[in-house]
C-alpha cells in the first residue's frame, strides 16, 4: 500500500490602503500587502499582487517537490501536473471574482460573511462595510493593469501545463 501524504498549506494576506492626493490634486489609492505562510515563518511584503501569487506558488512547489522524493520520474511528472492544476482552475475563476469584488465590494464581503456563517454559525464580529468609499477611476486603471499582468502569468502557467500534458501523452 502506498504512503498517503496529507498536507495543509495556508496563507494569510493582509492589505493596507493608503489614500492620498497626487501631484495634480487627484485622489489616489495605493495598496500594499503582506503574505504569510501559516505553517512556516516565511513572509513577503508586496505592492504588486503577482508577487503574492509567486510566493504562494513557490511554497506549493516546495511542498510538492519535498513530498515526491523517491518517486519515479513518471510519478513525479503526474503529481506535479495535478498539483499545478490549481493554477489552471484559478486562471479561469479568479478574474471574475476580482472584478465582482471591485464592482461591489460590499456585496462580496456580505456574501463571504454569509458563507462563513453557514459553515461555522454566526460571526462574532462582522466587518463594518457601510463606510467604504467606491473605487476611483485610478483604482480601476491600476486594477485593469494588474489583471492584464495576472492574465499573462496565467497564460504562461497554462502553456507549462500544456507542455507537461504533451510530454505525458508521448
Amino acid at each position: 500500500m502506498s504512503k498517503r501524504i496529507n498536507e495543509t498549506v495556508s496563507f494569510v494576506v493582509r492589505f493596507t490602503q493608503k489614500i492620498f492626493e497626487d501631484k495634480n490634486g487627484e485622489a489616489n489609492v495605493q495598496w500594499r500587502g503582506k503574505i504569510s505562510h501559516v505553517q512556516g515563518s516565511d513572509q513577503k511584503n508586496f505592492i504588486e499582487f503577482e508577487d503574492a501569487l509567486k510566493f504562494i506558488q513557490e511554497k506549493l512547489d516546495q511542498l510538492t517537490i519535498a513530498n515526491i522524493d523517491g518517486k519515479t520520474d513518471e510519478e513525479k511528472e503526474g503529481i506535479l501536473t495535478k498539483s499545478w492544476d490549481i493554477w489552471n482552475k484559478m486562471s479561469k475563476a479568479y478574474p471574475k471574482m476580482v472584478l465582482d469584488a471591485i464592482k461591489d465590494p460590499k456585496a462580496q464581503v456580505s456574501q463571504i460573511q454569509e458563507q462563513i456563517a453557514q459553515v461555522s454559525g454566526e460571526l462574532s464580529q462582522k466587518i463594518e462595510i457601510d463606510s467604504w468609499r467606491p473605487p476611483s477611476k485610478a483604482d480601476y486603471h491600476k486594477l485593469e493593469e494588474m489583471m492584464g499582468q495576472m492574465s499573462d502569468q496565467m497564460k504562461t502557467l497554462n502553456k507549462k501545463l500544456d507542455d507537461l500534458s504533451k510530454k505525458k501523452s508521448k
